[in-house]
């Protein structure tokens, strides 16, 4: 018979899968945190602290934005390479991650000519000679239809030889990404360690379903990046007693066919539910990023707006949402002004339905006052009706 998970489980399952169930105190280790999760998304935005800071700090308060760039530079513990987008791996998985440059490789020759191989070589013959440079080391200029995401022969370049793994980031500074070649950053074990494309190809379905949880094909296919639907198919067919078919309940009462791992019925018996503390996640978060799989297990519907015209937008800019226990109570828009020390509330709003009562709002306040010490703030100052 099919198990099925009822939507309540299901949301304890994967909050508890995205390491949001317990209260995000205690002793701090950053990496174990992004190996648990499998990656954290980079991302440029600044409203309050960039997409990646935000996301450790999540689940452990005592995180500050310095421990991620000492994990990258000093420790080289983490890489950083694409997955659905630019993200930070943990370095021992360095070894089946040469699917993905190969994947990358077979879409980008295509679209590379001699007069761009001659430019790769003298890209890295300048890396290899000079060590880690960023983009601002070269000066080739754009040309043709200027486009939102046109870039310069160089940065092309460097883009190439970083995505196909001939390359990669040594570190950062200021968030401005320096490159360097693989043998000065990869640990050599972690370089000349072999696995077969098919031992690969297991492990990152196997591991995209444990951390999925329960998951379609396509879900696990898009966990990584790294394996068409064709692919994943493929793979379940030959795992027999090692995935089961589950059948998933929806926020709105529908009930979904999905995969789980052998021992999803022993998980969900040691799975506690989620803390009663209040969080306020960012818009790249790992429990959110999958906009489709927010709205059925949660029926929160979520878009963000940053490239709306302004008087098109529902909500805001950049808008947080507000998790409490398993369920999503509001949202907010956050922005951290660090030359005078203030973390300034522009808008927030109830979800339908949720009674914001004292306690909410109190607890709302204390995360809010834990957040402004994340960027250094001393003030949390409310630029709406509260």
């Amino acid at each position: 018979m099919t198990l099925k998970i009822n939507n309540k489980d299901a949301r304890r399952l994967w909050i508890d899968a995205q390491g949001l169930s317990s209260a995000p105190t205690g002793p701090l280790d950053a990496l174990d945190i992004i190996k648990k999760l499998g990656f954290v998304q980079l991302d440029t935005i600044r409203t309050v602290s960039r997409a990646h800071h935000h996301i450790l700090w999540s689940r452990n308060q005592n995180y500050r934005e310095p421990m991620l760039w000492k994990l990258l530079r000093e420790d080289r513990s983490v890489f950083e390479h694409f997955t659905h987008d630019a993200s930070v791996l943990p370095t021992d998985i360095y070894p089946v991650w040469r699917r993905q440059f190969e994947r990358m490789g077979q879409k980008l020759r295509k679209r590379t000519s001699h007069k761009d191989k001659s430019l790769l070589a003298h890209v890295t013959a300048r890396i290899t000679g000079e060590g880690p440079l960023s983009t601002h080391a070269f000066d080739t200029v754009r040309t043709g239809k200027r486009e939102m995401w046109g870039r310069p022969p160089h940065k092309l370049a460097l883009d190439y030889l970083w995505l196909t793994g001939r390359l990669c980031t040594s570190h950062r500074e200021n968030f401005k990404k320096f490159y360097d070649l693989p043998e000065r950053v990869i640990p050599a074990d972690l370089r000349s360690r072999a696995m077969s494309d098919k031992a690969q190809h297991d492990w990152l379905c196997r591991e995209a379903l444990s951390r999925l949880v329960f998951a379609t094909p396509a879900e696990i296919g898009r966990f990584w990046g790294t394996a068409s639907a064709g692919e994943v198919g493929e793979w379940v067919g030959a795992q027999g007693k090692n995935v089961q078919s589950v059948e998933v309940e929806c926020a709105d009462g529908r009930w979904t066919k999905a995969l789980a791992q052998a021992n999803i019925e022993h998980r969900l018996h040691i799975t506690r539910p989620p803390t009663s503390r209040l969080r306020i996640l960012s818009p790249f978060d790992p429990l959110i990023r999958d906009r489709a799989r927010l709205l059925r297990l949660f029926g929160l519907e979520y878009k963000i707006e940053i490239f709306v015209p302004a008087a098109k937008r529902k909500w805001g800019y950049y808008v947080y949402p507000i998790l409490e226990n398993s369920r999503f109570v509001g949202r907010i828009e956050v922005r951290a002004d660090r030359k005078e020390g203030e973390l300034h509330i522009l808008q927030f709003w109830p979800e339908p339905g949720v009674v914001w009562t004292t306690n909410r709002a109190n607890k709302l306040a204390a995360e809010l006052k834990r957040l402004s010490r994340l960027v250094g703030a001393a003030q949390v100052v409310w630029c709406c009706a509260q």
